[in-house]
């Protein structure tokens, strides 16, 4: 008897064991394990406003803006972007924030999809007042030098030729905000793909670059240790992946010049949703086609609690997307995205503490700076902007 009781507990180890290994090398393969200590043990305690506190929250969408993705020929592509310009408004006007403005989206458009009329079709959306442009890039095998080239002149064709941009209200200098394709911000990606500079985030201060928008690129080897977080990251010499740590962003602290300011979407295990009824799914705030944005997702963006230390009813949404892909046009450009917004607003209705406001990248970075100088009230410093619903109405 003796020994049938060690043979099935020798069995029930070794299934234990199995399942284990089976779990570790799913993780793995999510690489979640490069990030779920920083989740279950910050380096400082997450310590939320009480319930019934004023709250601020701080909605961006920060879109990897791809028109030609999977190879679309230039009719395709330029029928995209057609297609953002007028139904956005149509889909978006309705909606207000606690400021009395409508959802905004941020197109941080590709240096290496760079056409005209792309542009000149988003510069009408955002001059009514619905979002804003900024940078993105995919490259590989760079230089310094040659990614300054690359920067510099598409920064300058944004501000020159299309009237992008906007020049630092203190430095008088062109600055832009940034999200690298691939997610492989100074040289992240193993092996150092699809990037090739180790010391990129000097060459985007150099350019004028506000603010870094890349993370969090989970499940993406690109992740960082460091999550749900606005931090400052600089270059270390003969090292990739210098954002991988930095200094926290925190009321009353000076930025130091040398570092880029990295504003991160949240990041957390969502055990609701699980893998095999055993391992959680990842919230990312990616929003794309059979992920739309719903309410319990809010409440996740919500746990994740990104702001600036020392200002903790400061809650920064950073959310993204890829908007011109297939099937997550009609995420946005549909029923779903407007059902979300009109579940937001009955939500705030139930919740008069909590004041949203729809914002795009650089009024995110603005606000930023508002909570580190020891700012109780945001301010937002708003375009002249015709009226959002006359240009919807425009497109009748």
């Amino acid at each position: 008897m003796t020994g049938l009781l060690w043979i099935l507990g020798l069995a029930c180890l070794g299934v234990s064991l199995g399942l284990a290994a089976a779990a570790w090398l799913a993780i793995r393969r999510r690489n979640m394990h490069q990030w779920l200590g920083s989740w279950h043990f910050p380096t400082e305690p997450r310590r939320p406003p009480e319930p019934d506190a004023p709250l601020h929250v701080f909605l961006a969408v920060c879109d990897h803006y791809e028109p030609e993705c999977y190879g679309a020929p230039w009719e395709v592509a330029r029928e995209r972007v057609r297609r953002w310009r007028k139904e956005f408004p149509r889909w978006y006007s309705r909606f207000r924030d606690d400021d009395g403005r409508p959802p905004q989206h941020t197109f941080f458009f590709p240096q290496d999809e760079y056409r005209p009329e792309y542009l000149d079709e988003l510069k009408q959306l955002c001059d009514a007042g619905f979002g804003d442009v900024d940078v993105h890039l995919h490259h590989d095998r760079d230089t310094p030098a040659s990614l300054e080239d690359k920067l510099a002149a598409f920064r300058d064709d944004l501000f020159h030729r299309h009237g992008l941009l906007r020049r630092d209200p203190v430095s008088g200098e062109i600055v832009y905000g940034f999200i690298h394709g691939n997610w492989a911000l100074c040289n992240s990606l193993p092996g150092g793909e699809l990037c090739g500079v180790d010391s990129e985030l000097s060459v985007l201060l150099k350019t004028g670059c506000y603010a870094d928008f890349t993370l969090p690129s989970a499940p993406s080897p690109a992740q960082t240790r460091t999550i749900n977080s606005i931090y400052y990251a600089a270059d270390k010499p003969g090292c990739r992946k210098s954002h991988d740590v930095g200094t926290r962003a925190r009321v009353g602290v000076r930025a130091p010049d040398d570092h880029l300011l990295m504003i991160q979407g949240p990041l957390l295990p969502d055990w609701q949703r699980r893998k095999f009824g055993l391992l959680p799914r990842i919230e990312n705030g990616d929003i794309h086609g059979g992920r739309p944005a719903t309410l319990r997702r809010f409440a996740m963006w919500r746990q994740a609690h990104v702001h600036v230390a020392g200002r903790p009813d400061w809650l920064f949404m950073k959310l993204h997307t890829h908007g011109c892909k297939d099937g997550n046009i009609e995420e946005w450009l549909g029923p779903s995205m407007a059902a979300f917004h009109e579940e937001l607003e009955r939500y705030r209705a139930r919740q008069p503490q909590l004041q949203l406001h729809y914002v795009t990248a650089w009024e995110m970075a603005q606000l930023v700076r508002q909570a580190e100088s020891g700012a109780t009230r945001p301010t937002r410093n708003r375009k002249a902007n015709t009226s959002p619903a006359s240009f919807a109405a425009s497109l009748s």
